[in-house]
């Protein structure tokens, strides 16, 4: 089972739920204007760094198919945002992911 530190909190997600660290949103544009947060276009991107052990179906329960420290995308309004101790997460199901973001170094 998988788990997460945040500080000292431990985050496991149950069933098919994932827990993702969003990518930071950009403050600045290219050409140096600032963007406040209201409109700051909200990520899609992210790092799992806690995966449930999936979900029961008839009785026997699924495999995931994401693991920790992996990058996805992940549906616009998916999920649901939280905080602990001043970081930000999102809890989505794993149907809300869209793809794993692969690139040279992942197997």
């Amino acid at each position: 089972m998988a788990t997460a530190t945040a500080s000292a909190t431990k985050l496991r997600p149950l069933g098919d739920r994932v827990v993702i660290r969003p990518t930071p949103r950009e403050e600045m544009t290219k050409t140096g204007i600032f963007l406040p947060d209201t409109a700051k276009e909200k990520p899609q991107e992210g790092e799992i760094i806690a995966v449930g052990p999936g979900r029961f179906d008839d009785g026997t329960r699924e495999p995931m198919d994401v693991q920790e420290g992996q990058k996805v995308l992940y549906a616009k309004y998916a999920g649901t945002e939280f905080k602990v101790d001043g970081e930000e997460y999102l809890i989505v199901s794993q149907k809300d992911i869209l793809a794993v973001v692969e690139t040279g170094d992942n197997s």
